[in-house]
């Protein structure tokens, strides 16, 4: 992969896991990222005090504007970025795109993506039954329960043409071939 374009929700759980994995990715190749927030992203990514960060590290860097803005879409359908990485998403944006509602940056984008040939990861972050441990910015331990509904809007993501759920941030390592750090 030579070009990524990578966006994010406004998701707390696993973003700070997400964001370490693509960091090591950026430092450890030769890929070039694109990135992109949600309106919401831009308040996780500031609450979690990682707002500089993301800035500095990742110079090619875009905030919500609108639906259609900044224009990403359109050099995602015609194969100009290699991947669509979504990662982490709320099970909001998740609902959103099974039901085809594209009326943020985010789901906008994965509905044009989806319609041409570059292929679209997804990191759900309701996708198991059950409950699941966090982390509140402060760094105190959360446990969540999943609701039934936002799980299944996962599986029927994973279902969709040209998508493709992960189910934890190291899976990224993966997708650009590089071997998980110890």
């Amino acid at each position: 992969m030579k070009r990524i374009a990578w966006g994010i929700t406004g998701s707390g759980d696993q973003i700070k896991e997400t964001y370490d994995v693509m960091h090591d990715i950026k430092e450890r190749t030769d890929i070039e990222f694109m990135v992109f927030l949600s309106k919401e992203g831009e308040t996780v990514m500031k609450w979690y005090r990682m707002w500089d960060d993301i800035q500095r590290d990742f110079p090619n860097f875009k905030t919500d504007a609108g639906p259609n803005s900044p224009f990403i879409a359109g050099p995602l359908q015609v194969g100009h970025y290699d991947a669509l990485i979504i990662a982490p998403a709320t099970a909001n944006s998740v609902a959103k795109m099974v039901y085809g509602i594209a009326d943020t940056l985010v789901t906008n984008v994965v509905a044009q993506t989806a319609k041409g040939d570059t292929p679209i990861y997804i990191l759900a972050v309701d996708q198991k039954r059950g409950t699941v441990d966090t982390f509140a910015p402060n760094g105190k331990k959360m446990t969540l329960k999943m609701r039934e509904v936002d799980v299944s809007n996962s599986e029927k993501l994973a279902q969709m043409e040209n998508i493709t759920l992960l189910e934890k941030p190291e899976d990224l390592y993966a997708l650009v071939g590089l071997e998980k750090p110890d």
